[in-house]
């Protein structure tokens, strides 16, 4: 028996995975609500899409989980149809068809027509950069290039989501201009390189004249950068970020790791050495920026020796941000022809050991802090608090500010000057200035 709260023909959106896929569940979305539909992100409906992840192993198995989750609701007729769109329906397609068969169908990650049509929408070629944003009010992703042209041995990216490709300046700036009028104000720019935009367009690297473009936008206050791939960084771009208050001192730059065997392995083009004058580099240039990595533990051949390096490099270089993951051997890639030789729990012991040294860097640097007076942008309330951030800080993976909510009265997505009180690993305390 159907439930009778469940709204008929009323489509829900389900994002799992990175920033991308929630900048493509938007665009879908978006072009849903000009064809007239009724659709919602990860609310209840009777028509289920769900855009997969397949990144690593974990993240295939959550997309697995969910569309299993649905077909049993589909079963229980509390949904009438469930599409699967996404990385994982791009990379695994004739394999879920058949262990997975009365999914309604799949798509991949550049059938957005297709996927329309199935659902009874048009794709409106003319609605290109309108969205129905799920971040809340005061950010939004701005995906500046599809695809990769990097050859990491580790990394199936390109497998999913093929070439890379820039989207010209000229749209991101409408785009930008869209957002801003709808009370955006911050961009987060996403791509899988941030690195090699407008090389395909442009014929050169064109970070630094599209930020020209973008602080020019009205309403936009903070303008962040994530996911530059070390190797041809257009160093134009720190010229730019010294000089625009707009763009925050903020870099995303997954390192992966440090030891120049495994770096040569992984395919990166980089040398330890080249690594770290790079990074010296920014922190001449830009002193106040806060530099936020990913590294991988457990790659194939990582020896207790690379582990060392990599270790001791993390303590020299302090990085403001950090996130660390373990080897995930990925069907298809070049690393997937090498034995994956490191034992889980050693994966895992790793991945602990460098989480535990950069918490107690986050911790020391936290303290420099206290008594020192931030703006920051409030994203939510929680409990008793008003969460916020910094721009050296972005929503989900970095630092928040708390700030007491029984002694203030704060607007979500508005900013305010607080002075930090009281600091922690990776939370901040603060009380409001002005």
């Amino acid at each position: 028996m159907r439930t009778k709260s469940l709204k008929k023909n009323r489509i829900n959106v389900v994002t799992l995975g990175c920033s991308k896929n929630v900048y493509d569940s938007e665009v879908l979305m978006g072009q849903l609500k000009a064809s007239g539909k009724d659709v919602v992100h990860e609310q209840e409906g009777n028509v289920v899409v769900i855009n997969t992840c397949g990144f690593i192993n974990n993240a295939k198995e959550e997309s697995v989980n969910t569309i299993l989750h649905y077909m049993q609701k589909k079963e229980e007729g509390e949904v009438d149809k469930v599409f699967v769109t996404g990385c994982l329906s791009e990379r695994y397609k004739p394999d879920l068809q058949k262990e997975i068969p009365n999914v309604d169908q799949y798509f991949g990650t550049t059938e957005l027509p297709g996927l329309l049509k199935a659902l009874g929408a048009d794709y409106k070629h003319e609605l290109i950069g309108e969205r129905l944003t799920t971040t809340p009010k005061n950010y939004a992703y701005l995906k500046i290039a599809e695809g990769c042209d990097r050859p990491c041995s580790f990394c199936a990216i390109p497998l999913m989501r093929g070439k890379h490709k820039s989207t010209p300046m000229e749209a991101l700036v409408m785009e930008a201009e869209k957002l801003a009028s709808n009370g955006v104000k911050e961009l987060i720019l996403i791509a899988q390189d941030l690195t090699y935009y407008g090389l395909d367009l442009y014929k050169k690297r064109n970070l630094a004249e599209l930020l020209e473009k973008l602080v020019k936008v009205e309403g936009i206050d903070w303008i962040r950068l994530h996911y530059a791939f070390p190797t041809g960084f257009p160093l134009d771009v720190l010229d730019v970020m010294k000089r625009e208050s707009k763009i925050c001192n903020y870099l995303d730059i997954p390192l992966q790791h440090i030891s120049d065997s495994i770096l040569k392995s992984m395919r990166r083009g980089t040398t330890k050495e080249k690594t770290t004058k790079l990074l010296r580099e920014f922190r001449a240039k830009v002193p106040e920026m806060a530099i936020r990595t990913t590294l991988i533990v457990g790659y194939p051949g990582e020896t207790e020796d690379d582990f060392n390096t990599l270790k001791e490099w993390v303590k020299e270089m302090r990085f403001e941000r950090l996130g660390c993951f373990t080897y995930s051997h990925e069907e298809n890639t070049h690393a997937y022809n090498l034995k994956d030789d490191v034992p889980e729990e050693i994966k895992m012991q790793r991945a602990n050991e460098i989480m535990e040294i950069q918490s107690q860097i986050s911790w020391e640097l936290n303290q420099q802090k206290i008594g020192k007076e931030f703006k920051v942008v409030i994203d939510r309330k929680e409990g008793n608090y008003f969460v916020g951030r910094t721009e050296f800080d972005s929503p989900d993976v970095d630092n928040e500010v708390l700030i007491d909510a029984t002694k203030t009265y704060l607007k979500t997505g508005e900013f305010a000057t607080v002075k930090i009180i009281e600091a922690e690993d990776f939370d901040l305390y603060a009380e409001v200035v002005s």
